[in-house]
């Protein structure tokens, strides 16, 4: 399965910004899309945001307006542009391939600590 290395996670404040990178293993054009997902502590793992190859981009309410999903597939690369962070934003952020409309990778990688504080 295809595998993901992510950067650009830490410590920021309230209001504050970060960029998360997500470089895959493979090409990521050939998958049908690619997500955003977070594991807030004690809580189960949610999608935040996706896309698919076809431009379609969804957010979760949490989080529309302030996040942005893009993609350089030459870099075979995702990112998550997170704007006006809130310490509910808190959590390990991991990317995932979608493989079609029904189903995601099912290997997990080590994610991205994200903390929200002031």
């Amino acid at each position: 399965q295809v595998q993901f290395v992510t950067s650009g996670g830490g410590l920021v404040q309230p209001g504050g910004s970060l960029r998360l990178s997500c470089a895959a293993s493979e090409s990521i054009f050939s998958f049908y899309g690619l997500g955003w997902f977070r594991q807030a502590p004690g809580k189960q793992r949610e999608l935040v945001a996706s896309d698919t190859t076809g431009g379609r981009i969804n957010y979760a309410d949490s989080v529309k307006g302030r996040f942005t999903i893009s993609r350089d597939n030459a870099k075979n690369t995702v990112y998550l542009q997170m704007d006006d962070l809130v310490p509910e934003d808190t959590g390990v952020y991991y990317c995932q391939a979608r493989y079609n409309f029904a189903r995601w990778g099912d290997t997990w990688g080590q994610g991205i600590q994200v903390t929200v504080s002031s």
